[in-house]
C-alpha cells in the first residue's frame, strides 16, 4: 500500500510561481533564499506557525498570531515588528498571490544571519530573519492514516518543550523515519510515562464508546485544531477527557484521528498493524468534522 503523509495536497503548477515573502521583499521561489549562515538554518534556531486560508480569511488568525509571540518570547527573539506587522506582511503575501482559498501558508522567523558559525545567540547580530511560504494548497489524503509507535518521545519542558513549534524538529522527523520503516505513515510517540501522547506532525485523539480521548497536554504540541476540538466537543454533548491512556486503550479504540492546521480531522485505520474500528473514517471523526466546518465557516 502506497504511503500517506498528514500534510498530502493535489499537486498545483500555481505554486510554481508562487511570490514569498522574505525580510520585506515578495521574490520569485528560485530568489527566495536566506543566507547560509543563518540561525535557523545552522542550528534550528528559530520558531514558525501554519496557517490556513478558507473563502478569504485566515482560520484562527489571532491565536496563531499570538502561539508565534509566546513562542518568541519564550526563546528570547525580537521579532523586529509588532503583531499588525505579522498581519500586514501575511496578507500583503496572500495578495501578491491572488489566494482567496485553499492556501496555506507556513511563517518562520530566525534569530537571524550569525557573524561566525556558532551556537550563541550574540552572534546573531543583524537582526531576525521573517519568511513567508504560501501554497495553493488543497488536502488529498486519500485513504485513514496507518501509525507506527516509535521509540523517540515527546520529552520533559527542560529539554525542550513539545508545545514549542521551533525549527529544530529532528526528534520528530527522526520518529517519522522510525514509522516509515515499520510500514507506516506517520509515527506515534509516547510521552516520558508511556502514556500515548501525539504523533510526530499532528495531535492524536481516540474514541471510546461515543467518548472522545486526547493526552493531558502536558508533553504535546499545544495545537490550536486540537482545542477547538476539545472545546467543539464539550459545545455539543460529546464527552471529551483529557487523560492520561495507554496503548492498549487504543489498539481497542472504535476511532482514532489525528488533528492539525493543514488537514483539520485526519482519520486513523491502523496503528501498529491493528486495525482501529473498522479501518475507516468513524461517525464521531465525521461529525467533529462537520462541526468544524462549520466553525471556520462562521
Amino acid at each position: 500500500m502506497a504511503q500517506v503523509t498528514t500534510h498530502q495536497a493535489q499537486e498545483d503548477a500555481c505554486n510554481e510561481t508562487v511570490l514569498i515573502w522574505v525580510n520585506g521583499a515578495l521574490k520569485p521561489r528560485a530568489e527566495a533564499t536566506v543566507s547560509v549562515f543563518d540561525s535557523g538554518f545552522m542550528l534550528g534556531d528559530g520558531v514558525w506557525e501554519g496557517l490556513r486560508l478558507y473563502d478569504g480569511r485566515w482560520a484562527f488568525l489571532d491565536e496563531h498570531v499570538d502561539r508565534l509571540f509566546e513562542a518568541a518570547k519564550a526563546i528570547d527573539l525580537d521579532i523586529g515588528m509588532d503583531r499588525a506587522g505579522v498581519i500586514s506582511a501575511l496578507l500583503e503575501t496572500q495578495q501578491a498571490n491572488g489566494m482567496t482559498t485553499d492556501a496555506h501558508a507556513r511563517l518562520m522567523v530566525t534569530r537571524g544571519v550569525k557573524s561566525r558559525p556558532f551556537q550563541h545567540p550574540s552572534l546573531s547580530r543583524q537582526g531576525p530573519t521573517m519568511v513567508i511560504i504560501m501554497e495553493h494548497s488543497r488536502p488529498s489524503i486519500p485513504r485513514p492514516i496507518r501509525l507506527a509507535t516509535v521509540p523517540h518521545i515527546r520529552g520533559l519542558p527542560m529539554s525542550q518543550d513539545p508545545k514549542l513549534n521551533s525549527h529544530s524538529k529532528l526528534n520528530c522527523i527522526l520518529a517519522c523515519i522510525a514509522a516509515e520503516k515499520a510500514g507506516a505513515d506517520e509515527a506515534l510517540m509516547l510521552d516520558v510515562h508511556g502514556f500515548v501522547n501525539t504523533t510526530n506532525a499532528c495531535n492524536f485523539f481516540i474514541v471510546r464508546k461515543g467518548a472522545v480521548w486526547t493526552s493531558t497536554g502536558d508533553y504535546c504540541m499545544n495545537g490550536i485544531t486540537r482545542q477547538k476540538v476539545i472545546d467543539l466537543c464539550h459545545a455539543n454533548g460529546i464527552p471529551c477527557f483529557e487523560r492520561n491512556f495507554s496503548l492498549v486503550d487504543t489498539y481497542s479504540a472504535d476511532e482514532a484521528f489525528l488533528t492539525g492546521t493543514f488537514g483539520a480531522q485526519t482519520p486513523v485505520g491502523m496503528i501498529d498493524g491493528r486495525v482501529i474500528g473498522d479501518g475507516q473514517m468513524g461517525p464521531v471523526t465525521a461529525r467533529l468534522r462537520d462541526l468544524y466546518k462549520a466553525l471556520v465557516a462562521a
